[in-house]
């Protein structure tokens, strides 16, 4: 008699226990573009992915010039000096790493871009093009810097060349080092990028807005207004849109402040990367 309750017991046990169990995973497939996992009990949905997390800094609204003055050496003729006033805006504290990219990447089946060799993780992403950027931003519900916010960010009240001053030594930025300005010291080259982060903050709190990688910014590569302008969006229609910052490969003046680039939208590099601006 008493094997027999015991058995009702452990019967009764393994069910509930069975019951409780989660059911495991046997398969994924792809169904119209989108990944649909197949449990074991035989009930399927639809694959979902956690967005990264992005750490914002305040920027505050305010007015400066933009562009280089005159006597600035290795200056550009579309480094017009004007005046722009704008409103506030969050910027992300660091380059968008490869972490937070692959992420997208496995969310929207899109190919994951080559790390060259040197490491995903917290290395700022490259090989994007302007429309891989534009997308992850859309993604995350963000968007990339106008030019006039991202040198506005870069700068953090200066009007000096760099946000570190007259010169930007290799410690405090990846840049070419055997290549500095004629009064600066030569430094170190690295050859490839390193973890966003690497150096001292500028003094908004942003990193790596000097070298690194260049950034994409929303803008056409145009012709400044020599007028004052509120909240520019750049110009209408170009060839090029406009990459911010110095790189990893490039000389100490190509980190500039005000220092302009441009490339068309597909086109893709081991030095080109990005930073967001949330929509609030």
């Amino acid at each position: 008699m008493k094997k027999g309750i015991i058995s009702i017991i452990a019967m009764f046990t393994t069910l509930v226990l069975w019951s409780q169990t989660e059911p495991t995973v046997v398969s994924e497939t792809k169904n119209n573009g989108k990944i649909m996992v197949i449990y074991s009990d035989g009930t399927w949905k639809e694959k979902t992915y956690s967005k990264p997390t992005i750490e914002w800094v305040s920027i505050p609204a305010g007015t400066f010039t933009m562009g280089s003055p005159l006597s600035e050496a290795h200056r550009d003729e579309r480094e017009t000096p004007h005046q722009v006033t704008l409103s506030a805006f969050n910027m992300s504290k660091y380059e968008v790493t490869f972490e937070q990219y692959d992420l997208f990447c496995d969310a929207t089946g899109r190919e994951k871009p080559s790390d060259e060799g040197w490491g995903r993780g917290s290395r700022p992403v490259i090989n994007v093009s302007w429309d891989d950027a534009t997308a992850f931003a859309e993604w995350m519900d963000c968007r990339l810097p106008t030019e006039a916010e991202w040198e506005y960010a870069c700068r953090a009240g200066t009007t000096t060349p760099f946000n570190t001053g007259i010169c930007l030594n290799s410690d405090e930025a990846n840049y070419n080092g055997d290549y500095p300005t004629e009064w600066c010291s030569k430094g170190e080259y690295r050859g490839k990028t390193l973890p966003v982060g690497s150096f001292a903050a500028n003094a908004f709190g942003l990193f790596d807005m000097h070298g690194n990688v260049l950034e994409w910014c929303s803008d056409w590569l145009g012709v400044y207004s020599t007028s004052a302008q509120t909240n520019p969006n750049g110009a209408l229609l170009e060839l090029n849109r406009v990459l911010r910052g110095g790189s990893w490969r490039g000389k100490e003046t190509s980190c500039r402040s005000a220092r302009r680039y441009g490339n068309s939208p597909g086109s893709r590099s081991d030095y080109i990367g990005f930073r967001l601006v949330s929509l609030n």
